[in-house]
């Protein structure tokens, strides 16, 4: 049956980058055949079956159910109209095909009869010179996974996240490889997460370096605050980063923990591994958040301790300067009956007092620390 009156209408093909097609792909005669395709393979006993290079999914299906095995199909963004025949080859629950054709998903796992939906975000590093109020520090991708009895359906969304090397390393280890579908998800999940361990290790240097350049001493004539633009861009960042996290948390530990037809007993041992891992990097990106949070109001601090700073210096001068101000002032009332005017010396002495009065004064505040 069609999957196509479930389907919304597409709204972006023309937006989808293109994709090069398998070889022997033909678009006209096989509706699962599709440009978004970006590898299909039948594996038995752990191994790439012979001649699957350039098989199209309904054809992969087809041998899977006459020879055993299972089929490994990966697509690329693919567009709704390209993800109906194969949607419909493999009897995918039209919830869950508009969840991957549409992505913006938060993570996720989901049961559809005899089929495993699984929602990966994909966290990549963006390397900078600099950290500025503008930096982008991290970049998300999406992985979805559809898990059955004997097939396993990739769609990747985002340009970061490439599984091609995943699938090569698999096939390398014929023993994994040979635990069926769930060993694929399990690869894939352990991959995502290896992928948030790496960018903590690079979020936690961004942050060491605000942190040190926060609590630094100032150069002269700086104002301090001047890091709060970078630590308010890299919070927000932090944030992105822990939305791919904390909602994996609960998928992984049930696929670690709850017995699952789907998932093979030996492989959700090493489940519990990916789950542990993750655990840790969730700690790590709650810290972070805190960690911020804490240099933020530091240097917001910082900042209000220097305008006081530079309050007391003002009102210091300004004190200084009222001594020359006042006196001068009485002097220049020009009153007729002022001996002083008329006095050989007055000149000379009420300069001395002006420099003497505000030097004193000038000695006191220094001694206070308002100078």
């Amino acid at each position: 049956m069609s999957m196509l009156p479930y389907l919304r209408a597409a709204v972006r093909p023309s937006l989808r980058r293109s994709t090069p097609v398998q070889p022997g792909y033909d678009t006209t005669r096989d509706p699962s055949a599709s440009s978004a395709v970006v590898d299909c393979a039948v594996y038995r006993d752990g191994r790439r079956a012979l001649g699957s290079a350039c098989l199209t999914p309904r054809e992969a299906m087809r041998r899977v159910r006459e020879d055993g095995g299972f089929a490994w199909i990966g697509l690329h963004e693919p567009t709704e109209a390209e993800f109906a025949g194969i949607a419909a080859t493999f009897g995918l629950h039209p919830l869950a095909v508009e969840d991957a054709v549409h992505a913006h998903q938060r993570p996720k796992l989901e049961r559809y009869d005899d089929t495993l939906f699984t929602v990966f975000k994909t966290i990549h590093y963006v390397e900078h010179a600099e950290l500025t109020a503008t930096s982008e520090v991290v970049e998300t991708g999406e992985v979805m996974c559809f898990t059955g009895p004997d097939f396993v359906i990739t769609v990747r969304h985002g340009g970061q996240g490439s599984l091609k090397g995943l699938r090569h390393r698999l096939q390398d280890d014929p023993d994994l490889l040979s635990k069926g579908p769930s060993s694929v998800l399990h690869s894939i999940a352990d991959h995502v997460v290896d992928g948030y361990i790496a960018v903590a290790a690079a979020v936690q240097d961004d942050i060491d370096e605000v942190e040190s350049a926060v609590f630094a001493a100032p150069a002269k004539g700086v104002a301090r605050g001047g890091d709060a633009g970078r630590i308010y861009q890299l919070k927000r960042e932090v944030l992105e980063f822990k939305r791919a996290v904390s909602p994996l948390l609960r998928p992984m530990e049930l696929l670690s923990e709850r017995p699952m037809r789907l998932v093979d007993p030996d492989i959700q041992k090493y489940f519990r591994d990916v789950a542990d891992h993750l655990a840790r990097v969730h700690e790590q990106v709650v810290g972070f958040d805190e960690l911020l949070n804490s240099i933020l109001q530091a240097n917001l601090a910082q900042a209000t301790v220097a305008q006081n700073e530079d309050m007391r210096k003002i009102t210091s001068w300004a004190a200084i300067i009222a001594v020359p101000t006042m006196i001068c002032g009485v002097y220049g009332m020009n009153f007729e009956h002022m001996p002083e005017l008329q006095w050989k010396y007055g000149y000379p002495l009420v300069m001395a007092s002006i420099v003497g009065i505000c030097l004193t004064i000038h000695r006191a505040l220094r001694r206070h620390g308002w100078l």
